[in-house]
């Protein structure tokens, strides 16, 4: 299709050079020589354009076939391009299929010829695999339960104590522990480790939500800033973090009939802060009194006794 247009194209070519040739050689005399009327030149002259016009209409024609030609070549060119390279990915995918399908086969004929005492070393894997997963399945549900008993723990607390100022007491849990921060501006006057009235009420709810969990282990810790401090017996502030934390124990053992071999009483002095001593507000957050609610260790030494 392509060279018949360009042929055609060709001769339409030649056949317009001719056409003006024929033009000149007939009209050009007829122009000087003849004695023909000029009406009738006028007509011969219009009968020629029209057929120039109608010639000319046609090489436009085949240029235009001629570039639709050329357009249909490139997209043909250009689609043959995508399928080949769809054909070389399915090539390649099914020689990787091919080579999979050839090591699948390789590792049946080596299971093909595994013993028995294999066979049953397998066996005994899978089965303590299967040990081992119902294990964890335990500790997980353990541990599950024990962050359930905790949030259960905290609402209790929280909704015991009520809306007292977030800055006197603190409830929070810090990895499955339980952290009761209650400041030592409201437990004791400055310097003193006499527990006030108002932190005795406090306490007292504290003791009613852990009464209710007889199970429960606590440690009370005394903390102190690190401002040095010397008053009477007290000789540091190692003194005075202790005589705090055995202050308040005394009140959940005597006042409020909490259970002391469940109690443990420290000092933690100045050296456990959380926040900078270099400041008021830092030293006084740093001035508290925590209660830690132990984990349940035993119950989880029974699951790896298990093992």
């Amino acid at each position: 299709m392509y060279r018949d247009t360009c042929q055609l194209l060709f001769t339409l070519k030649t056949n317009n050079m001719k056409l003006k040739q024929i033009i000149i050689v007939v009209f050009c005399p007829l122009l000087f020589f003849s004695c023909v009327s000029t009406k009738k030149f006028n007509a011969m002259q219009q009968s020629a354009q029209m057929k120039y016009d109608s010639l000319n209409n046609v090489y436009a024609k085949a240029q235009a076939d001629l570039k639709s030609c050329n357009d249909a070549t490139a997209d043909l060119t250009q689609q043959k391009a995508y399928l080949q390279n769809q054909i070389d990915n399915l090539n390649k995918q099914i020689s990787l299929l091919k080579e999979n399908n050839t090591q699948a086969l390789k590792q049946l004929e080596d299971l093909s010829v595994i013993s028995n005492s294999q066979a049953k070393s397998i066996t005994k894997s899978l089965e303590n695999i299967g040990a081992k997963d119902a294990y964890i399945q335990d500790l997980q549900t353990a541990m599950a339960r024990k962050d359930s008993l905790n949030l259960a723990l905290v609402m209790n607390l929280k909704g015991a104590i009520g809306n007292l100022d977030d800055q006197d007491i603190n409830i929070k849990v810090e990895k499955g522990v339980i952290y009761i921060d209650i400041s030592d501006k409201l437990l004791f006057k400055s310097g003193s480790y006499d527990v006030t009235e108002k932190a005795k009420e406090v306490l007292g709810k504290v003791a009613l939500v852990l009464k209710n969990q007889p199970d429960i282990e606590f440690m009370v810790e005394g903390h102190t800033d690190n401002i040095p401090f010397h008053k009477g017996v007290l000789l540091d502030n190692w003194d005075l973090s202790v005589k705090r934390a055995t202050s308040v124990v005394r009140i959940l053992q005597q006042k409020y009939n909490l259970p002391p071999e469940h109690i443990t009483a420290a000092g933690r002095s100045e050296y456990i802060t959380v926040a900078a001593n270099d400041n008021a507000a830092g030293r006084a957050a740093n001035r508290r009194t925590r209660i830690v609610v132990l984990p349940q260790l035993d119950q989880f030494f029974k699951l790896l006794e298990r093992k």
